[in-house]
């Protein structure tokens, strides 16, 4: 069997936007039994230069569904942050990542190889393939974000782990 476009990409941004949904629940449970507010834990950056974890989900989102529709459509824009969006709006955005991903067909992301995209930021324009923006663009962006919000969970006591960041792995026969 050949590795396809879909497996390097749809198949690991489902695998890692479960387990996002995964720890973000697990720190909900973890911050509702120790009387932290969850809307504090939105604001939470690991440096002052970084992102708050609300930024961080909007990333993690912005780079999977996101991606795969500036490869179908040939264009990419850095996600804009959404101030309003609560501990709960984050864990839809992810369910709703998860879905719209679930929902795509192989064939259609395979068929995606070779097309046009750019990535637009301010004047500048970077041109990539979709196969070349999906490996060395968007899933870097997706992990480093995906990892950044964990260690914010992490940081504020959420009992999670290495397990919780890994997933359900895709292992032969299941």
């Amino acid at each position: 069997m050949a590795f396809s476009l879909y497996d390097a990409s749809v198949a690991n941004f489902l695998q890692t936007l479960g387990a996002v949904n995964h720890f973000l629940d697990k720190g909900l449970k973890h911050f509702h039994e120790k009387g932290i507010d969850p809307e504090t834990i939105v604001e939470t950056k690991l440096a002052d230069d970084m992102w708050p974890l609300r930024n961080q989900i909007v990333s993690v989102a912005h780079h999977s569904r996101g991606a795969l529709t500036a490869a179908k459509n040939g264009e990419f824009v850095p996600p804009k942050s959404d101030p309003g969006l609560n501990y709960a709006g984050l864990q839809a955005l992810v369910k709703s990542a998860q879905d719209e991903l679930a929902a795509l067909n192989a064939a259609d992301v395979n068929a995606l190889e070779g097309r046009d995209v750019s990535f637009k930021v301010g004047d500048r324009v970077l041109p990539f393939t979709a196969e070349g923006f999906l490996m060395t663009f968007s899933l870097p962006n997706f992990y480093f974000h995906a990892t950044t919000a964990y260690d914010i969970l992490r940081s504020k006591g959420a009992p999670i782990g290495k397990r919780d960041f890994m997933g359900r792995m895709r292992m032969k026969g299941a």
